[in-house]
């Protein structure tokens, strides 16, 4: 079995990621292993041609990111206690920027929540914890959220 050395931990800050966090800290006292913290706020890059001005779409993310920071330090603290841990924000679509951090870093694991949508909804909002699964070269522990 590998050792597990390195846990991402991809969260969005919602009261679903407090029982994401923990496991990931379960699994990282188990095996004395470092988490990153990740949560993914998206670009908006794509609404640049909606006749809003870039710069105006740039600050928008600017203070989406300034926010996640604060939120995410704060989140950290809170909840990572005890352990080795990070937290860090990522811009852009979140399964590419969970997929690309988590080969940057050589992770072991990734754990994340997952939704759970069915219907209409997974086909308009998409799943971002099949597509991490589906492309990701470690393990994925997925974490549903509490009926």
């Amino acid at each position: 079995m590998k050792n597990i050395r390195k846990i991402l931990c991809a969260v969005d800050l919602s009261e679903h990621s407090v029982a994401v966090a923990g496991y990931a800290v379960l699994l990282a006292k188990s095996f004395n292993a470092g988490v990153l913290v990740v949560y993914t706020a998206p670009s908006l890059s794509q609404y640049v041609g909606f006749h809003v001005p870039p710069n105006t779409i740039e600050n928008f993310v600017g203070e989406i990111v300034t926010g996640a920071e604060k939120s995410m330090e704060e989140f950290v603290a809170e909840h990572f206690g005890g352990i080795v841990a990070k937290g860090q924000v990522l811009i852009g679509y979140a399964a590419e920027e969970i997929l690309n951090r988590a080969r940057e870093e050589e992770v072991d694991l990734i754990v994340m929540g997952t939704h759970g949508r069915k219907g209409i909804d997974r086909i308009l909002f998409g799943s971002v914890a099949e597509r991490v699964v589906k492309n990701a070269e470690m393990p994925v522990l997925t974490i549903r959220p509490a009926k």
